[in-house]
């Protein structure tokens, strides 16, 4: 596999699009990171790693809204790609829908969203855009 964090939004992308109430995905570090943050900022309803002895899981509870069942993920889209990486300093960190939505960075300091990453006034690699 090429590119596993394209990977892991289309087995996201894909399971919301099925409606899923829960979907796996194998495991990484930066995968663990990304679903740190999208627990964190309540895109996911709650999320199990699941250590096994060679690579893992990663089990997501997707939220959906109870009236209209409409998933709290309405749009995940890559944007450093193995073969054009995406970089953007403190000051031009991206905004995304107005900051309705949330930028994912890569960091010195961890895997963050644009706003804690503009806060911290450092900049990164920009993985994704998730609203």
């Amino acid at each position: 596999m090429t590119d596993p964090i394209a990977d892991y939004l289309t087995r996201l992308r894909n399971a919301i699009k099925s409606k899923h109430k829960v979907v796996d995905i194998p495991a990484s570090n930066i995968k663990k990171e990304i679903t740190k943050v999208l627990y964190d900022k309540g895109f996911i309803r709650s999320y199990k790693f699941e250590d096994s002895a060679v690579q893992g899981n990663i089990k997501i509870a997707l939220k959906y809204n109870n009236v209209t069942k409409q998933s709290a993920i309405i749009k995940l889209e890559r944007v450093s790609k193995p073969g054009l990486r995406k970089y953007s300093p403190a000051s031009d960190l991206p905004r995304v829908l107005n900051g309705l939505g949330i930028a994912i960075l890569s960091t010195s300091q961890g895997v963050l969203t644009d706003k804690e990453a503009r806060v911290n006034n450092i900049g990164g690699e920009v993985l994704c855009y998730v609203y």
